[in-house]
């Protein structure tokens, strides 16, 4: 039997039927289970399901490796403060690279194309 519904869609309706959130093992195993993936395929589409749930905007992957439906998230609990967010540019300007042996062009020739 051909499947119709890609795994995303149907861990779309998997989830729209709970709650709430859940494990990503049980999320996979209920999709499996719907989709009646051979198990020889298994550990391959489980690896395709998640880089597929990552990026899917309708997801919002939470601690604990757990999921849940976007619409049903509030803002913050899905962004980060950014003055949690350590700048990897305050970090860069604390070191000094050598740029010594480096054919660096520099002033108006580094703009030649």
């Amino acid at each position: 039997m051909t499947y119709t519904q890609t795994m995303t869609d149907v861990a779309y309706d998997c989830l729209s039927k709970r709650k709430r959130e859940i494990e990503f093992v049980k999320l996979w195993a209920d999709v499996a289970k719907t989709m009646k993936i051979p198990e020889d395929r298994l550990k391959r589409k489980k690896a395709q399901f998640y880089s597929e749930l990552m990026l899917d905007s309708r997801f919002a992957s939470l601690e604990n490796n757990k999921w849940d439906l976007r619409n049903r998230r509030k803002f913050n609990e899905l962004h980060s403060a950014s003055e949690e967010i350590e700048s990897e540019e305050d970090d860069d300007e604390d070191e000094q690279l050598d740029r010594s042996g480096l054919d660096i062009p520099t002033g108006d020739d580094a703009y030649d194309n």
